[in-house]
C-alpha cells in the first residue's frame, strides 16, 4: 500500500510573496509622485469665450396697429364694436354712458351681483366696452370684457361659462363662430313668457380673443334667425 504524502506547508511562502507585492506597488507610487513634482506645471485652459460676431443690418420693422392685435385691444376698447346699424336709435337702457360699463354695474347683470362682482375681481377684471340698439321690437347688446390675465386664460374661461348657461336652455341650437376656435352662437326657439308680458325670443353668442371675451345678446317678440345672430358674431370678432 503506498504511502500517504502530507500535506505541503504554503502558509511562510504566501505571505513573502504577498509582502513583495504590496512593497512594489508601494514603490511604483512613491517614484510616480517624486517625478510629477519635478514636472513644471500644466497650464490651464483660458476661461475667456471666444468673442461673437455681432450680425449686421437693421432688425425687423415692428408690426404695425393693423398687424398687432394688442395695439388695438390696450387703446379704446369701444372703437372695436360693431357700429349701430343705420334706422336704429341707441338703446335706452344705456343711458347716459359714454360707452364704458363699470364693475359694478356688470355684476348687476348676475343673478348674484355681489357675488358675481367679487368673482370678476379674483379674475382680474379690467374693463367693459359695451354698445347696443333698438330696431322695432328688436334689441341688441354686444359687450366686451377685458381681463389683466395675469396668471390664467380667464377671458377663454369666461366665454365658456357664457356657452355653459346658453345650453342650458331647452329648445336651443347652436353653431361654431368660424375663426374663433371654441366660440358658440345659439338661438333659444323656446320664448320667455311672463303674465302681462308679450313673449320674448332670445340668441346669443360667446367668443373670445386674447385678453377680451364678446358677448352678444339679441331679444326679439318675434322667432330669431341663426342669420341674424351669426351675422352680428362675425363681423365683431372680425374687429378684435
Amino acid at each position: 500500500m503506498a504511502e500517504a504524502r502530507s500535506p505541503r506547508r504554503r502558509g511562510r511562502t504566501t505571505l513573502l510573496i504577498a509582502a513583495a507585492a504590496v512593497l512594489g506597488v508601494v514603490a511604483g507610487t512613491c517614484a510616480g509622485y517624486l517625478i510629477q513634482a519635478d514636472r513644471d506645471p500644466t497650464p490651464l485652459p483660458s476661461l475667456a469665450q471666444p468673442t461673437l460676431a455681432q450680425a449686421k443690418g437693421d432688425g425687423p420693422e415692428p408690426l404695425s396697429a393693423a398687424q398687432d392685435r394688442r395695439v388695438k385691444t390696450d387703446g379704446d376698447l369701444r372703437k372695436l364694436l360693431v357700429k349701430k346699424p343705420s334706422g336704429s336709435k341707441k338703446a335706452d337702457w344705456l343711458g347716459d354712458e359714454d360707452g364704458w360699463l363699470s364693475l359694478a354695474g356688470y355684476a348687476e347683470l348676475y343673478e348674484d351681483p355681489a357675488g358675481a362682482f367679487g368673482d370678476q375681481l379674483d379674475d382680474n377684471f379690467r374693463r367693459v366696452a359695451v354698445t347696443g340698439w333698438e330696431s322695432g321690437d328688436r334689441q341688441v347688446t354686444i359687450r366686451l370684457i377685458q381681463y389683466r390675465q395675469e396668471e390664467s386664460l380667464v377671458a377663454a374661461d369666461q366665454a365658456s361659462n357664457g356657452e355653459y348657461w346658453a345650453e342650458k336652455e331647452h329648445a336651443t341650437r347652436s353653431w361654431a363662430i368660424p375663426g374663433t376656435g371654441d366660440g358658440k352662437a345659439y338661438v333659444h326657439d323656446k320664448p320667455d313668457t311672463e303674465p302681462g308680458y308679450v313673449p320674448v325670443y332670445g340668441a346669443e353668442a360667446y367668443a373670445w380673443r386674447g385678453d377680451v371675451v364678446m358677448e352678444i345678446r339679441v331679444y326679439d317678440t318675434k322667432p330669431l334667425t341663426k342669420k341674424t345672430i351669426m351675422d352680428l358674431a362675425e363681423r365683431q370678432m372680425e374687429r378684435l
